[in-house]
């Protein structure tokens, strides 16, 4: 039997989830044997062509060439992962998306003209189609694990689809909004982080994304409750997946 390939690519992001592969250490050796890792410029600049069995995206779509890259890549994997709240949601760089990018540039850089980029950050799945999206900033060790395990014996990976407080509650870590008064958007997150930031104290920030049917409105009127202006409001519901939030924060900004 031939050895799964496996490729690795790279859009608009900060290089944390692959980072996260190659953080997986003592699991990464076992799947290294597993599978014939053909493309992967984090980690080697040895490239072998398609087509692919596996391919892990991480990032946006931000520019022309990545519009039609995304392409290139999807018709060479068999399946297709992507990677992150880049990948998944846009990303903190889809924040664009609320302004005007030509603005930006013409602010920042000298020749704004020599600067190719789209309008908006927008997620993999708005240009092709994705098998599975593994959420978070950075993504959870476990998951991709997870879904290069399942894929290596044939079957459908296991992946949580409910909130962060069910982690907290299986963690018996106290509520933080309940014992604290402290905003958190654990409620309408998607789990997968383990609750790492109630863990320590910390309202959840929502980097994995909305869970399937979020009651965001009842969260607002709660946050509001606690004082938490309009500003507030859209700063805390846009950060690491700023357009999926949808109707959390539609209000104008108020003090």
């Amino acid at each position: 039997m031939n050895t799964p390939t496996l490729a690795v690519w790279k859009l608009t992001s900060c290089d944390g989830c692959q980072l996260t592969l190659l953080n997986c250490e003592d699991e990464l050796l076992p799947l290294a044997g597993q599978v014939r890792i053909r493309h992967f410029i984090e980690a080697s600049s040895a490239i072998e062509p398609g087509p692919y069995d596996v391919s892990l995206v991480e990032g946006s779509v931000t520019t022309p060439e990545e519009a039609e890259r995304i392409k290139d890549i999807r018709a060479q994997s068999r399946v297709l992962v992507v990677l992150g709240a880049c990948a998944t949601a846009g990303g903190i760089q889809a924040l664009r998306n609320f302004g005007d990018v030509a603005e930006f540039s013409s602010l920042v850089y000298a020749r704004p003209e020599h600067i190719a980029t789209l309008a908006t950050s927008t997620p993999v799945s708005a240009h092709v189609p994705v098998d599975y999206e593994l959420r978070g900033c950075p993504i959870d060790r476990h998951q991709l694990l997870e879904v290069l395990s399942a894929f290596l014996v044939g079957r459908k990976p296991d992946l949580p689809d409910d909130s962060v407080c069910t982690e907290c509650k299986r963690r018996g870590i106290p509520c933080v909004m309940v014992s604290e008064g402290t905003p958190c958007l654990g409620p309408v997150t998607h789990a997968g982080c383990g609750a790492l930031c109630p863990a320590y104290r910390r309202g959840c920030f929502g980097c994995f994304g909305p869970v399937g049917r979020p009651n965001t409105g009842s969260l607002t009127r709660v946050l509001r409750a606690r004082g938490m202006s309009g500003v507030d409001l859209h700063r805390v519901f846009r950060t690491f997946t700023a357009t999926t939030f949808q109707g959390a924060d539609d209000d104008p900004p108020q003090r």
